[in-house]
């Protein structure tokens, strides 16, 4: 059957030698994946094909199969166009890194309009902003609230976070219970919104342990997660 639906671009792969397989989280199935035939080959392939940038925001007209994973697409048009993530350098390595991160942690195919809604709306929240160097670690504490392991803050005031309860404690009670610098930036965090981003001060040094503090906390809660293969590269990006 067909279905219209926005979507957001999370992964391609070229597929044969004109083809490409593109995952996308999609607001009325979730994450759908989709086989592009001929799209590298053809004359009108190289605008198709820009349409299928990491994070891209489009409308698809998809030929739905609920039996197979993998679903033909009828067309494709943008929802709405980036004026600065795919062409800024800073811009575009976040948009890398967060697209492999969600690839890694979307997985079911049904719809969840809340979620669609916050990567849509922080998207575009990230493409009108000049200044964004903590948007990656709102955005990934935030987006635990939608996995279901969002930090349970009832008990805030204590000294000590531990990232496997995912609560805070009055003791550190194992390897996983954080304090400090890193404790402080969780606290500030979850109390901040987008618009109050830019008030956050931490040096780059700081932003780099806190992220791989909450990729550890994506370990322990989601059993398939790995660290990014592109955080190497982002993280050179904005030493």
């Amino acid at each position: 059957m067909l279905i219209t639906t926005n979507a957001i671009v999370l992964s391609k792969i070229r597929y044969k030698d004109n083809d490409l397989i593109v995952t996308c989280y999609t607001q009325e199935k979730g994450v759908l994946s989709v086989l592009l035939r001929g799209v590298l080959k053809s004359k009108k392939g190289g605008s198709r094909v820009a349409y299928y940038q990491l994070l891209s925001q489009v409308q698809m007209i998809i030929n739905y199969n609920a039996k197979s994973s993998l679903h033909s697409v009828k067309e494709t048009k943008p929802n709405y166009i980036y004026t600065s993530l795919h062409t800024n350098v800073l811009k575009s390595a976040i948009v890398m890194f967060l697209a492999e991160v969600l690839a890694t942690t979307l997985k079911e195919e049904e719809s969840n309009k809340t979620l669609y809604s916050y990567l849509e709306n922080t998207l575009l929240w990230l493409d009108s902003q000049q200044s964004y160097a903590n948007f990656h670690l709102l955005f990934l504490l935030n987006l635990t609230k939608y996995l279901g392991f969002y930090p349970d803050v009832s008990l805030i005031q204590y000294p000590y976070f531990n990232l496997y309860e995912g609560e805070f404690q009055q003791e550190s009670s194992d390897k996983y219970s954080i304090s400090g610098e890193n404790l402080v930036l969780i606290k500030t965090l979850l109390g901040t919104n987008f618009d109050a981003l830019s008030s956050v001060k931490i040096s780059g040094k700081q932003r780099q342990q806190f992220l791989n503090t909450i990729l550890l906390y994506f370990e322990l809660h989601l059993g398939n997660f790995k660290k990014p293969k592109s955080l190497q590269i982002f993280n050179q990006v904005f030493s």
